[in-house]
């Protein structure tokens, strides 16, 4: 068997049927990480039959003035199971890249574990040798992260599509996406002016760049693969909502008011009181409803941009306005995400979260958030990197340098 560099076409079409394909390791993303200074080649392993048995999209990039580093994203497209293929195609990769690169990392999509809901620990499955296999292919296990300290987290909420049911959503969630829906939100299908809109909603997460969404968007919409969605309300739908609720509100705020006359118990007092607020609130709601609908003014809340690639959505990027945050935009925009795609794909990525469950957690707010849609909670297998020279590797690691490349 040889490494032969595969034709778009090629890669493309081995990734789409293989078990292991994501669209990180397709030519959407070589060409969308090319617009971020990286080279890439796409190469397989080919047996005397011209048969591709395992491949990988390789970026290459100048970790410093003077060396390279390969980096497989979610790769390889392997058999991990057949250590022999491994063993070869790492043998194979050892000799392209002599003294070219010094090290490949690779983070493959192989998820070792499944995290129990209840007790929040994870139920580990026959991948987990894997890492075994790994090492003796001649790489180097990265340290586990807890957190987001690695290129992608190593926890990830999946929601199984075909089994969405919005009872099964916690209390907090529906309660949530219910309030919102009497605000008058809706979901809308945006085109690429729209990355404007979503861009001042995650411009102050860290290391975010308009123009890195912006070729998201371009290149993977070449396509079809690639849809933007915003929060906006519909101050019609707002207005009558907010009227009903006045409505109501007060109907039971007068019979409160009937009961005081008779029994001004403290229970019944709260309840006036909490009454009169509902009814001032919802008072407030009307009023800015109808200033909205009167200045025909369109208000976004919140926006995603999602990949879809074979089964699967993965939500890249998502992020709310602040000001409105008792609109409960966020809530609702994943739910609506959930229901757009719900018939059509099998998997939602809802992107990282941490390994850390308890209340210390400074990434707890995130952790519930997600948890609320009641996702399947993976536990992936990690970094490692498939060291090419040993020598330059570990000066790089003794100066810093890989620690201080990756931190960014």
């Amino acid at each position: 068997m040889h490494i032969k560099e595969l034709t778009i076409a090629e890669f493309d079409a081995f990734a789409l049927n293989n078990p292991l394909g994501t669209y990180y390791e397709s030519s959407n993303y070589a060409l969308f990480m090319a617009e971020n200074n990286f080279e890439y080649e796409f190469l397989g392993l080919v047996d005397e039959l011209g048969v591709i048995k395992a491949a990988a999209l390789i970026l290459i990039k100048k970790i410093n003035y003077k060396y390279k580093f390969g980096y497989s994203p979610k790769g390889f497209l392997i058999d991990y199971f057949d250590t022999d293929l491994l063993n070869t195609f790492c043998e194979k990769l050892k000799e392209y890249y002599n003294k070219k690169l010094v090290f490949i990392k690779i983070n493959p999509e192989i998820a070792i574990g499944e995290i129990n809901k209840k007790s929040k620990l994870s139920n580990y499955n026959q991948n987990i040798i894997i890492r075994d296999y790994l090492k003796e292919a001649g790489f180097k296990k990265l340290k586990d992260n807890l957190y987001f300290e690695s290129i992608f987290p190593r926890f990830n909420g999946i929601i199984n599509l075909e089994e969405y049911n919005f009872d099964t959503f916690a209390k907090n969630t529906k309660n949530k996406i219910r309030k919102a829906e009497k605000k008058g939100l809706i979901i809308e299908k945006a085109d690429r002016e729209g990355l404007d809109i979503l861009f001042e909603f995650i411009k102050k997460k860290k290391g975010v760049n308009e123009y890195y969404y912006k070729n998201y968007y371009n290149i993977f919409s070449k396509n079809n693969s690639c849809d933007l969605f915003l929060i906006k309300i519909d101050y019609e739908k707002f207005l009558l909502n907010s009227k009903k609720l006045y409505d109501q509100e007060l109907a039971k705020n007068n019979e409160l008011a009937e009961k005081l006359i008779n029994n001004s118990s403290e229970i019944n007092i709260n309840k006036k009181m909490n009454s009169d607020k509902a009814l001032l609130s919802y008072k407030n709601d009307i009023e800015l409803a109808t200033l909205g609908l009167r200045n025909n003014k369109n208000t976004y809340l919140a926006g995603a941009l999602t990949i879809k690639y074979k089964n699967r959505i993965n939500i890249v990027i998502s992020g709310i306005d602040t000001n409105y945050k008792k609109y409960n935009a966020n809530y609702f925009l994943h739910h609506e995400i959930i229901k757009y795609f719900c018939k059509d794909y099998k998997y939602l990525d809802l992107n990282g979260l941490t390994g850390d469950f308890n209340k210390t957690n400074p990434y707890k707010g995130l952790n519930e958030f997600k948890l609320g849609f009641n996702p399947h909670i993976y536990e992936f297998i990690g970094e490692f990197d498939l060291i090419l020279n040993n020598k330059v590797y570990d000066f790089l690691i003794k100066r810093g340098t890989l620690a201080d490349y990756f931190k960014k």
